[in-house]
Protein backbone atom coordinates (compact mmCIF):
# COMPACT_ATOMS: atom_id res chain seq x y z
CA UNK A 1 0.00 0.00 0.00
CA UNK A 2 3.24 1.79 0.97
CA UNK A 3 3.84 2.23 -2.79
CA UNK A 4 1.02 3.29 -3.98
CA UNK A 5 1.18 6.28 -2.27
CA UNK A 6 4.93 7.02 -2.64
CA UNK A 7 5.61 10.58 -4.70
CA UNK A 8 7.60 8.42 -7.23
CA UNK A 9 4.60 6.34 -8.03
CA UNK A 10 2.28 9.91 -8.82
CA UNK A 11 4.90 11.53 -11.06
CA UNK A 12 2.80 12.05 -14.54
CA UNK A 13 4.26 11.03 -17.87
CA UNK A 14 3.64 12.69 -21.08
CA UNK A 15 0.45 13.14 -22.27
CA UNK A 16 -1.21 13.97 -18.62
CA UNK A 17 -4.20 16.26 -19.23
CA UNK A 18 -3.16 18.36 -16.22
CA UNK A 19 -7.45 19.60 -16.01
CA UNK A 20 -7.91 16.55 -14.07
CA UNK A 21 -5.67 18.19 -11.00
CA UNK A 22 -7.99 20.82 -10.16
CA UNK A 23 -11.30 18.17 -9.61
CA UNK A 24 -8.95 16.02 -7.56
CA UNK A 25 -8.75 19.36 -5.58
CA UNK A 26 -12.16 20.18 -5.25
CA UNK A 27 -13.01 16.29 -4.14
CA UNK A 28 -10.85 17.18 -0.99
CA UNK A 29 -12.26 20.41 -0.15
CA UNK A 30 -15.87 20.32 -0.82
CA UNK A 31 -15.80 17.74 1.94
CA UNK A 32 -13.82 19.22 4.18
CA UNK A 33 -15.12 22.29 3.81
CA UNK A 34 -18.25 21.28 5.72
CA UNK A 35 -16.68 22.65 8.82
CA UNK A 36 -17.76 26.05 7.89
CA UNK A 37 -21.55 24.02 7.73
CA UNK A 38 -20.96 22.09 11.65
CA UNK A 39 -23.28 24.79 13.15
CA UNK A 40 -26.36 22.39 11.78
CA UNK A 41 -25.29 20.26 14.09
CA UNK A 42 -25.55 22.12 17.16
CA UNK A 43 -29.45 23.04 17.86
CA UNK A 44 -30.23 19.08 17.43
CA UNK A 45 -27.40 18.10 19.56
CA UNK A 46 -28.26 20.47 22.13
CA UNK A 47 -31.86 18.19 22.66
CA UNK A 48 -29.97 15.07 21.98
CA UNK A 49 -31.18 13.80 25.33
CA UNK A 50 -34.09 16.05 25.69
CA UNK A 51 -35.66 15.60 22.05
CA UNK A 52 -37.88 18.15 22.12
CA UNK A 53 -37.01 20.26 24.53
CA UNK A 54 -33.41 20.28 25.70
CA UNK A 55 -32.35 19.01 29.30
CA UNK A 56 -30.43 21.53 30.94
CA UNK A 57 -27.52 21.13 32.96
CA UNK A 58 -27.14 21.89 37.09
CA UNK A 59 -26.03 25.04 37.23
CA UNK A 60 -22.73 23.61 38.62
CA UNK A 61 -21.89 21.41 35.63
CA UNK A 62 -19.67 24.00 33.78
CA UNK A 63 -17.43 22.96 30.13
CA UNK A 64 -15.32 20.95 31.72
CA UNK A 65 -18.72 18.95 33.62
CA UNK A 66 -20.30 18.71 29.97
CA UNK A 67 -16.95 16.87 29.08
CA UNK A 68 -18.34 13.88 30.83
CA UNK A 69 -22.35 14.44 31.58
CA UNK A 70 -24.58 11.89 30.55
CA UNK A 71 -27.57 13.34 32.45
CA UNK A 72 -27.87 16.70 30.76
CA UNK A 73 -27.96 18.15 27.32
CA UNK A 74 -24.80 20.53 25.91
CA UNK A 75 -25.11 23.90 25.63
CA UNK A 76 -24.60 25.69 22.00
CA UNK A 77 -21.69 27.67 23.73
CA UNK A 78 -20.22 24.59 24.35
CA UNK A 79 -20.70 22.98 21.09
CA UNK A 80 -19.18 25.75 19.17
CA UNK A 81 -15.87 24.87 20.87
CA UNK A 82 -15.86 22.39 17.97
CA UNK A 83 -15.53 25.01 15.59
CA UNK A 84 -13.18 27.22 17.49
CA UNK A 85 -10.91 23.91 17.65
CA UNK A 86 -11.39 23.33 13.85
CA UNK A 87 -9.37 26.41 12.34
CA UNK A 88 -6.86 26.59 15.41
CA UNK A 89 -5.76 22.61 14.14
CA UNK A 90 -6.56 23.28 10.48
CA UNK A 91 -3.56 26.48 10.96
CA UNK A 92 -1.34 24.42 13.68
CA UNK A 93 -1.39 21.16 11.61
CA UNK A 94 -0.48 22.97 8.32
CA UNK A 95 2.17 24.94 9.82
CA UNK A 96 3.81 21.54 11.46
CA UNK A 97 3.36 19.07 8.79
CA UNK A 98 3.31 21.50 5.50
CA UNK A 99 7.30 19.98 4.76
CA UNK A 100 6.25 16.32 5.20
CA UNK A 101 3.09 17.43 2.73
CA UNK A 102 6.18 18.92 0.02
CA UNK A 103 8.24 15.40 0.24
CA UNK A 104 6.12 12.71 0.54
CA UNK A 105 3.47 14.68 -2.22
CA UNK A 106 0.05 15.17 -1.89
CA UNK A 107 -1.61 11.62 -2.60
CA UNK A 108 -0.22 10.67 0.82
CA UNK A 109 -1.05 13.64 2.63
CA UNK A 110 -4.75 13.55 1.02
CA UNK A 111 -5.02 9.66 2.42
CA UNK A 112 -4.11 10.66 5.87
CA UNK A 113 -6.70 13.81 5.42
CA UNK A 114 -9.16 11.47 4.29
CA UNK A 115 -8.42 9.02 7.68
CA UNK A 116 -8.58 12.09 10.12
CA UNK A 117 -11.34 14.12 8.65
CA UNK A 118 -13.98 10.67 8.02
CA UNK A 119 -12.47 8.72 10.68
CA UNK A 120 -12.80 11.91 13.24
CA UNK A 121 -17.03 12.35 12.34
CA UNK A 122 -16.74 8.39 13.22
CA UNK A 123 -15.19 9.16 16.42
CA UNK A 124 -17.62 11.88 17.08
CA UNK A 125 -20.57 9.67 15.98
CA UNK A 126 -19.52 7.50 18.88
CA UNK A 127 -19.84 10.63 20.88
CA UNK A 128 -23.15 11.16 20.48
CA UNK A 129 -24.53 7.63 21.02
CA UNK A 130 -22.88 7.39 23.96
CA UNK A 131 -23.45 11.24 24.91
CA UNK A 132 -20.23 11.57 25.68
CA UNK A 133 -18.85 15.59 24.05
CA UNK A 134 -14.96 14.58 24.83
CA UNK A 135 -15.23 12.14 21.78
CA UNK A 136 -16.43 14.85 19.86
CA UNK A 137 -13.84 17.34 20.54
CA UNK A 138 -11.17 14.71 20.30
CA UNK A 139 -12.78 13.07 16.62
CA UNK A 140 -14.16 16.39 14.65
CA UNK A 141 -12.13 19.01 16.72
CA UNK A 142 -8.29 17.79 17.08
CA UNK A 143 -8.41 14.52 14.82
CA UNK A 144 -10.57 16.09 12.28
CA UNK A 145 -9.05 19.41 13.00
CA UNK A 146 -5.75 17.70 11.61
CA UNK A 147 -7.19 16.11 8.63
CA UNK A 148 -8.59 20.16 7.68
CA UNK A 149 -5.11 21.35 7.55
CA UNK A 150 -3.57 18.33 5.72
CA UNK A 151 -6.56 18.24 3.02
CA UNK A 152 -6.37 22.26 3.03
CA UNK A 153 -2.90 22.74 1.37
CA UNK A 154 -2.69 19.45 -0.38
CA UNK A 155 -3.36 20.61 -3.53
CA UNK A 156 -1.70 24.24 -3.04
CA UNK A 157 1.79 23.32 -3.99
CA UNK A 158 0.36 21.02 -7.11
CA UNK A 159 -2.00 23.07 -8.92
CA UNK A 160 0.59 25.91 -8.80
CA UNK A 161 3.41 23.81 -10.23
CA UNK A 162 0.24 22.68 -13.23
CA UNK A 163 -0.66 25.97 -13.84
CA UNK A 164 2.28 28.09 -13.80
CA UNK A 165 0.71 30.40 -16.46
CA UNK A 166 -2.63 30.78 -14.23
CA UNK A 167 -1.56 30.68 -10.70
CA UNK A 168 -4.42 32.32 -8.89
CA UNK A 169 -7.37 30.85 -11.31
CA UNK A 170 -6.14 27.50 -10.06
CA UNK A 171 -5.57 28.05 -6.34
CA UNK A 172 -8.64 30.18 -6.94
CA UNK A 173 -10.81 26.38 -7.89
CA UNK A 174 -9.42 24.46 -5.08
CA UNK A 175 -10.26 27.19 -2.18
CA UNK A 176 -13.30 28.08 -4.09
CA UNK A 177 -13.91 23.77 -3.02
CA UNK A 178 -13.19 24.74 0.76
CA UNK A 179 -16.32 27.61 0.74
CA UNK A 180 -18.17 25.86 -1.38
CA UNK A 181 -18.48 22.69 1.26
CA UNK A 182 -21.09 23.73 3.54
CA UNK A 183 -23.09 25.10 0.76
CA UNK A 184 -23.30 20.70 -0.01
CA UNK A 185 -22.82 19.40 3.56
CA UNK A 186 -25.59 22.03 5.68
CA UNK A 187 -28.52 21.55 3.50
CA UNK A 188 -27.66 17.69 3.61
CA UNK A 189 -26.94 17.10 6.63
CA UNK A 190 -30.61 18.69 7.43
CA UNK A 191 -32.07 16.40 5.46
CA UNK A 192 -30.09 13.46 6.66
CA UNK A 193 -31.29 14.22 9.84
CA UNK A 194 -34.73 14.56 8.87
CA UNK A 195 -34.61 11.31 7.86
CA UNK A 196 -33.15 9.16 10.66
CA UNK A 197 -34.44 11.62 13.11
CA UNK A 198 -37.41 8.97 15.71
CA UNK A 199 -39.41 10.34 18.77
CA UNK A 200 -36.39 8.83 20.51
CA UNK A 201 -33.27 10.29 18.55
CA UNK A 202 -32.31 13.52 16.70
CA UNK A 203 -30.57 11.65 14.00
CA UNK A 204 -27.42 13.39 14.26
CA UNK A 205 -25.60 10.03 14.97
CA UNK A 206 -26.66 8.50 11.72
CA UNK A 207 -25.91 11.68 9.95
CA UNK A 208 -22.02 11.74 10.95
CA UNK A 209 -21.93 7.80 9.97
CA UNK A 210 -23.41 8.49 6.12
CA UNK A 211 -21.77 11.69 5.57
CA UNK A 212 -18.02 10.34 6.69
CA UNK A 213 -18.67 6.99 4.66
CA UNK A 214 -19.84 9.57 1.42
CA UNK A 215 -16.83 11.71 2.31
CA UNK A 216 -14.48 9.27 2.72
CA UNK A 217 -15.29 7.81 -0.82
CA UNK A 218 -14.92 11.11 -2.70
CA UNK A 219 -11.57 12.17 -0.92
CA UNK A 220 -9.87 9.13 -1.08
CA UNK A 221 -10.88 9.86 -5.26
CA UNK A 222 -9.28 12.92 -4.63
CA UNK A 223 -6.24 12.43 -2.94
CA UNK A 224 -5.93 9.04 -5.61
CA UNK A 225 -6.33 11.35 -8.52
CA UNK A 226 -3.65 13.56 -7.63
CA UNK A 227 -0.87 13.94 -9.76
CA UNK A 228 2.68 16.09 -9.76
CA UNK A 229 4.44 17.56 -13.31
CA UNK A 230 7.86 16.52 -14.02
CA UNK A 231 10.58 19.29 -12.78
CA UNK A 232 10.47 21.88 -15.43
CA UNK A 233 7.27 20.51 -17.17
CA UNK A 234 5.52 23.30 -18.41
CA UNK A 235 2.12 23.49 -20.55
CA UNK A 236 2.35 23.86 -24.02
CA UNK A 237 3.30 26.75 -26.45
CA UNK A 238 3.48 28.90 -22.96
CA UNK A 239 7.17 30.41 -22.58
CA UNK A 240 7.79 32.17 -18.86
CA UNK A 241 8.81 35.48 -19.21
CA UNK A 242 12.95 35.94 -18.99
CA UNK A 243 14.48 36.90 -15.57
CA UNK A 244 15.39 40.62 -16.98
CA UNK A 245 11.92 40.78 -18.09
CA UNK A 246 9.22 39.75 -16.18
CA UNK A 247 7.37 40.99 -13.07
CA UNK A 248 10.10 41.94 -10.39
CA UNK A 249 7.16 40.80 -7.88
CA UNK A 250 7.74 36.80 -9.17
CA UNK A 251 10.72 34.98 -8.54
CA UNK A 252 12.68 32.55 -9.94
CA UNK A 253 14.20 31.12 -7.00
CA UNK A 254 13.12 29.32 -4.52
CA UNK A 255 12.80 29.66 -0.61
CA UNK A 256 13.19 27.02 2.27
CA UNK A 257 10.17 26.35 4.27
CA UNK A 258 12.94 26.73 7.35
CA UNK A 259 13.87 29.71 6.96
CA UNK A 260 10.77 32.01 6.36
CA UNK A 261 10.23 32.64 10.27
CA UNK A 262 13.05 35.18 9.67
CA UNK A 263 11.68 37.10 6.76
CA UNK A 264 10.23 40.55 6.83
CA UNK A 265 8.09 39.62 4.03
CA UNK A 266 6.79 36.50 5.48
CA UNK A 267 5.56 38.28 8.49
CA UNK A 268 4.39 41.11 6.24
CA UNK A 269 1.85 38.97 3.91
CA UNK A 270 0.85 37.22 7.16
CA UNK A 271 -0.63 40.34 8.85
CA UNK A 272 -2.80 40.87 5.46
CA UNK A 273 -4.04 38.03 5.45
CA UNK A 274 -4.48 37.81 9.18
CA UNK A 275 -6.50 41.46 8.96
CA UNK A 276 -8.20 40.52 5.58
CA UNK A 277 -9.70 37.74 7.29
CA UNK A 278 -10.16 39.32 10.89
CA UNK A 279 -12.55 41.82 9.25
CA UNK A 280 -14.40 38.96 7.51
CA UNK A 281 -14.91 36.60 9.86
CA UNK A 282 -15.88 39.08 12.37
CA UNK A 283 -19.03 39.76 10.04
CA UNK A 284 -19.80 36.43 9.26
CA UNK A 285 -20.82 35.33 12.36
CA UNK A 286 -22.94 38.40 12.95
CA UNK A 287 -24.52 38.63 9.66
CA UNK A 288 -27.84 37.41 10.87
CA UNK A 289 -28.27 39.42 14.00
CA UNK A 290 -26.84 42.50 12.34
CA UNK A 291 -29.06 42.44 9.93
CA UNK A 292 -32.83 41.60 12.06
CA UNK A 293 -30.83 44.11 15.18
CA UNK A 294 -30.41 47.23 12.55
CA UNK A 295 -33.30 46.69 10.10
CA UNK A 296 -35.92 45.45 12.55
CA UNK A 297 -39.37 44.69 10.89
CA UNK A 298 -38.47 47.23 7.92
CA UNK A 299 -37.69 43.39 6.61
CA UNK A 300 -41.25 42.52 6.69
CA UNK A 301 -42.55 45.64 5.51
CA UNK A 302 -43.73 46.43 9.43
CA UNK A 303 -42.32 50.18 10.84
CA UNK A 304 -40.89 48.40 14.16
CA UNK A 305 -37.49 47.94 15.43
CA UNK A 306 -36.05 45.27 16.91
CA UNK A 307 -37.05 45.12 20.61
CA UNK A 308 -40.65 46.34 19.67
CA UNK A 309 -41.61 42.69 17.13
CA UNK A 310 -43.65 39.78 18.14
CA UNK A 311 -42.54 36.25 18.31
CA UNK A 312 -44.19 36.03 14.92
CA UNK A 313 -42.59 38.27 13.24
CA UNK A 314 -39.16 38.00 14.61
CA UNK A 315 -39.78 34.54 13.52
CA UNK A 316 -40.27 36.09 9.62
CA UNK A 317 -37.53 38.31 10.00
CA UNK A 318 -35.11 35.61 11.03
CA UNK A 319 -36.35 33.56 7.88
CA UNK A 320 -34.89 36.67 5.94
CA UNK A 321 -32.35 36.97 7.61
CA UNK A 322 -31.55 33.18 7.00
CA UNK A 323 -31.32 34.17 3.10
CA UNK A 324 -29.39 37.40 3.79
CA UNK A 325 -26.52 34.87 5.15
CA UNK A 326 -27.19 32.64 2.60
CA UNK A 327 -26.46 35.56 -0.14
CA UNK A 328 -23.35 36.06 1.22
CA UNK A 329 -22.07 32.67 1.07
CA UNK A 330 -22.44 32.83 -2.73
CA UNK A 331 -20.46 35.79 -2.68
CA UNK A 332 -18.15 34.60 -0.26
CA UNK A 333 -17.61 30.99 -2.76
CA UNK A 334 -17.68 33.17 -6.23
CA UNK A 335 -15.20 35.82 -4.80
CA UNK A 336 -12.69 33.19 -4.30
CA UNK A 337 -12.90 32.12 -8.06
CA UNK A 338 -13.05 35.72 -9.09
CA UNK A 339 -10.51 37.89 -7.18
CA UNK A 340 -8.10 34.97 -7.61
CA UNK A 341 -8.12 34.56 -11.18
CA UNK A 342 -8.21 38.54 -11.84
CA UNK A 343 -5.22 38.26 -9.50
CA UNK A 344 -3.43 36.69 -12.86
CA UNK A 345 -3.67 39.59 -14.74
CA UNK A 346 -3.84 42.59 -12.05
CA UNK A 347 -1.49 40.99 -9.77
CA UNK A 348 -1.36 39.59 -6.13
CA UNK A 349 -0.13 42.72 -4.64
CA UNK A 350 -2.58 45.14 -6.65
CA UNK A 351 -4.81 42.70 -5.86
CA UNK A 352 -4.81 42.98 -1.92
CA UNK A 353 -4.69 46.63 -2.61
CA UNK A 354 -8.59 46.42 -4.36
CA UNK A 355 -9.13 44.21 -1.51
CA UNK A 356 -8.01 46.64 1.51
CA UNK A 357 -9.15 50.28 -0.18
CA UNK A 358 -12.52 48.60 -1.50
CA UNK A 359 -13.27 46.92 1.41
CA UNK A 360 -12.53 50.09 4.02
CA UNK A 361 -15.34 52.05 1.82
CA UNK A 362 -17.53 49.16 1.82
CA UNK A 363 -17.65 49.39 5.89
CA UNK A 364 -17.56 52.67 6.04
CA UNK A 365 -20.75 53.03 4.35
CA UNK A 366 -22.33 50.96 6.15
CA UNK A 367 -23.49 53.22 9.46
CA UNK A 368 -24.96 55.44 6.54
CA UNK A 369 -26.68 53.20 5.24
CA UNK A 370 -27.80 51.61 7.96
CA UNK A 371 -28.92 55.30 9.56
CA UNK A 372 -30.50 56.04 6.18
CA UNK A 373 -32.78 52.39 6.39
CA UNK A 374 -31.23 51.72 2.80
CA UNK A 375 -31.32 47.57 2.29
CA UNK A 376 -29.73 47.34 -1.05
CA UNK A 377 -26.67 49.45 0.11
CA UNK A 378 -26.20 47.67 3.35
CA UNK A 379 -26.35 44.10 1.94
CA UNK A 380 -24.42 45.58 -1.36
CA UNK A 381 -21.57 46.60 0.62
CA UNK A 382 -21.55 42.98 3.02
CA UNK A 383 -21.88 41.18 -0.66
CA UNK A 384 -18.75 42.49 -2.12
CA UNK A 385 -16.90 42.31 1.84
CA UNK A 386 -17.45 38.89 1.78
CA UNK A 387 -16.27 38.35 -1.94
CA UNK A 388 -13.12 40.17 -0.98
CA UNK A 389 -12.88 37.75 2.21
CA UNK A 390 -12.58 34.61 -0.38
CA UNK A 391 -10.69 36.07 -2.47
CA UNK A 392 -8.09 36.55 0.26
CA UNK A 393 -7.88 33.10 1.00
CA UNK A 394 -8.00 32.07 -2.77
CA UNK A 395 -5.14 34.61 -3.85
CA UNK A 396 -2.55 34.32 -1.31
CA UNK A 397 -0.93 31.09 -2.21
CA UNK A 398 -0.36 32.47 -5.20
CA UNK A 399 0.86 35.52 -3.68
CA UNK A 400 3.11 33.11 -1.91
CA UNK A 401 4.80 31.93 -4.81
CA UNK A 402 5.35 34.71 -6.79
CA UNK A 403 7.43 35.77 -3.29
CA UNK A 404 8.89 32.82 -1.88
CA UNK A 405 9.01 30.81 -5.24
CA UNK A 406 7.11 26.99 -5.88
CA UNK A 407 9.22 24.32 -4.56
CA UNK A 408 8.02 24.69 -0.72
CA UNK A 409 5.28 27.03 -1.71
CA UNK A 410 2.68 24.41 0.33
CA UNK A 411 4.74 24.14 3.47
CA UNK A 412 5.20 28.24 3.73
CA UNK A 413 1.57 28.19 2.68
CA UNK A 414 0.71 26.06 5.28
CA UNK A 415 2.88 28.25 8.13
CA UNK A 416 0.81 31.61 6.55
CA UNK A 417 -2.04 29.75 8.36
CA UNK A 418 -1.71 30.29 11.62
CA UNK A 419 -2.61 33.82 10.70
CA UNK A 420 -6.17 32.29 10.27
CA UNK A 421 -6.61 30.54 13.15
CA UNK A 422 -5.07 33.96 15.12
CA UNK A 423 -8.31 35.32 13.33
CA UNK A 424 -10.72 33.24 13.85
CA UNK A 425 -10.22 34.14 17.35
CA UNK A 426 -9.60 37.85 16.72
CA UNK A 427 -12.32 38.84 14.74
CA UNK A 428 -15.14 37.06 16.05
CA UNK A 429 -14.13 38.72 19.58
CA UNK A 430 -13.63 41.80 18.46
CA UNK A 431 -17.40 42.28 16.71
CA UNK A 432 -18.78 40.68 20.16
CA UNK A 433 -17.29 42.49 22.73
CA UNK A 434 -18.07 45.67 20.71
CA UNK A 435 -21.60 44.35 20.43
CA UNK A 436 -22.29 43.81 23.79
CA UNK A 437 -19.99 46.81 25.29
CA UNK A 438 -22.26 48.91 22.66
CA UNK A 439 -25.54 47.54 24.35
CA UNK A 440 -24.29 47.93 27.78
CA UNK A 441 -24.03 51.91 27.21
CA UNK A 442 -27.34 51.71 26.27
CA UNK A 443 -27.00 52.36 22.71
CA UNK A 444 -29.83 51.40 20.36
CA UNK A 445 -29.44 48.00 19.02
CA UNK A 446 -29.67 49.27 15.19
CA UNK A 447 -26.63 51.48 15.92
CA UNK A 448 -24.61 48.86 18.34
CA UNK A 449 -22.47 47.74 15.22
CA UNK A 450 -21.58 51.70 13.92
CA UNK A 451 -18.14 51.17 15.83
CA UNK A 452 -17.09 48.15 14.92
CA UNK A 453 -17.46 48.73 11.54
CA UNK A 454 -15.10 51.91 12.12
CA UNK A 455 -12.64 49.07 13.84
CA UNK A 456 -13.18 47.18 10.83
CA UNK A 457 -12.05 49.69 8.58
CA UNK A 458 -8.81 50.80 10.82
CA UNK A 459 -7.91 46.43 10.64
CA UNK A 460 -7.70 46.94 6.68
CA UNK A 461 -5.73 49.85 7.13
CA UNK A 462 -3.09 47.94 9.52
CA UNK A 463 -3.18 45.20 6.38
CA UNK A 464 -2.78 47.72 3.33
CA UNK A 465 0.27 49.24 4.89
CA UNK A 466 1.54 45.88 5.61
CA UNK A 467 0.47 44.68 1.55
CA UNK A 468 2.47 48.03 0.61
CA UNK A 469 5.28 47.22 2.18
CA UNK A 470 6.38 43.81 0.56
CA UNK A 471 9.10 43.65 -1.58
CA UNK A 472 11.06 41.60 -3.15
CA UNK A 473 13.41 39.32 -1.35
CA UNK A 474 16.80 39.62 -0.60
CA UNK A 475 19.01 37.08 -2.62
CA UNK A 476 20.02 35.49 0.22
CA UNK A 477 17.08 34.09 1.33
CA UNK A 478 16.92 31.94 -1.81
CA UNK A 479 18.36 28.30 -1.61
CA UNK A 480 21.51 27.88 -3.82
CA UNK A 481 21.59 25.65 -6.55
CA UNK A 482 23.18 22.66 -4.21
CA UNK A 483 20.22 23.31 -1.86
CA UNK A 484 17.92 23.29 -4.09
CA UNK A 485 19.28 20.11 -5.90
CA UNK A 486 19.57 18.48 -2.37
CA UNK A 487 15.88 19.46 -1.69
CA UNK A 488 14.50 17.91 -4.89
CA UNK A 489 16.21 14.88 -4.37
CA UNK A 490 14.50 14.42 -0.63
CA UNK A 491 11.13 15.51 -2.60
CA UNK A 492 11.89 12.45 -4.62
CA UNK A 493 11.61 14.52 -7.71
CA UNK A 494 12.01 13.32 -11.18
CA UNK A 495 14.66 15.11 -12.87
CA UNK A 496 13.19 15.38 -16.36
CA UNK A 497 11.17 17.96 -18.48
CA UNK A 498 8.66 17.77 -21.19
CA UNK A 499 5.65 19.48 -22.82
CA UNK A 500 2.04 18.28 -23.27
CA UNK A 501 2.21 16.27 -26.20
CA UNK A 502 5.89 16.91 -26.95
CA UNK A 503 7.07 12.71 -26.52
CA UNK A 504 6.18 9.85 -28.38
CA UNK A 505 5.36 8.32 -25.15
CA UNK A 506 1.11 8.61 -24.40
CA UNK A 507 1.16 6.01 -21.47
CA UNK A 508 -0.42 8.94 -19.71
CA UNK A 509 -2.78 9.92 -21.79
CA UNK A 510 -6.04 10.52 -20.05
CA UNK A 511 -9.42 9.82 -22.53
CA UNK A 512 -11.27 12.86 -22.91
CA UNK A 513 -14.30 11.19 -21.37
CA UNK A 514 -12.95 10.56 -18.23
CA UNK A 515 -11.73 14.65 -17.37
CA UNK A 516 -15.32 15.35 -17.70
CA UNK A 517 -16.80 12.40 -15.42
CA UNK A 518 -14.42 13.64 -12.65
CA UNK A 519 -15.27 17.32 -13.66
CA UNK A 520 -19.25 16.03 -13.65
CA UNK A 521 -18.31 13.95 -10.03
CA UNK A 522 -18.02 17.64 -8.26
CA UNK A 523 -19.52 19.61 -10.30
CA UNK A 524 -22.95 18.17 -9.30
CA UNK A 525 -22.89 18.42 -6.31
CA UNK A 526 -21.76 21.64 -5.82
CA UNK A 527 -24.44 22.41 -8.19
CA UNK A 528 -26.95 21.00 -6.30
CA UNK A 529 -25.41 23.18 -3.46
CA UNK A 530 -25.83 26.30 -4.91
CA UNK A 531 -29.35 25.41 -6.02
CA UNK A 532 -30.34 24.63 -2.39
CA UNK A 533 -28.31 27.93 -1.13
CA UNK A 534 -30.29 29.85 -3.96
CA UNK A 535 -33.70 28.62 -2.43
CA UNK A 536 -32.38 30.15 0.96
CA UNK A 537 -31.73 33.58 -1.17
CA UNK A 538 -35.07 33.53 -2.73
CA UNK A 539 -36.77 33.94 0.94
CA UNK A 540 -34.42 37.14 0.95
CA UNK A 541 -35.64 38.64 -2.13
CA UNK A 542 -39.12 37.28 -1.05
Amino acid sequence: MSGILDKERIIAGPGFNRWLVPPAALAIHLCIGMAYGFSVFWLPLSKALGIKDAIKCAPDVGFFGQLFTTSCDWQISTLGWMYTLFFVLLGSSAALWGGWLERVGPRKAGVVSAACWCGGMMISAMGVYLHQFWLMILGSGVIGGIGLGLGYISPVSTLIKWFPDRRGMATGMAIMGFGGGAMIGSPLAADLMKYFATPTDVGVMQTFVVMALVYFVFMMAGAFGYRVPETGWKPAGWTPAPAQVSNAMITQKHVHVKKVWGIPQFWLIWMVLCMNVSAGIGVIGMASPMLQEVFGGSLIGVAKKFGELDKGQLAAIATVAAGFTALLSLFNIGGRFFWASLSDKLGRKVTYVVFFVLGALMYFSVPSSSAAGNIVLFVGAFCVILSMYGGGFATVPAYLADIFGTQMVGAIHGRLLTAWATAGILGPVVVNYMREYQLGLGIPREQVYNQTMYILVGMLVVGLICNLLVKPLDPKWFMTDSELAEEKRLAHEKMAASEVGAASSASDAVPTGVVVFAWLAVGIPLAWGVYRTLQSVAKFFA
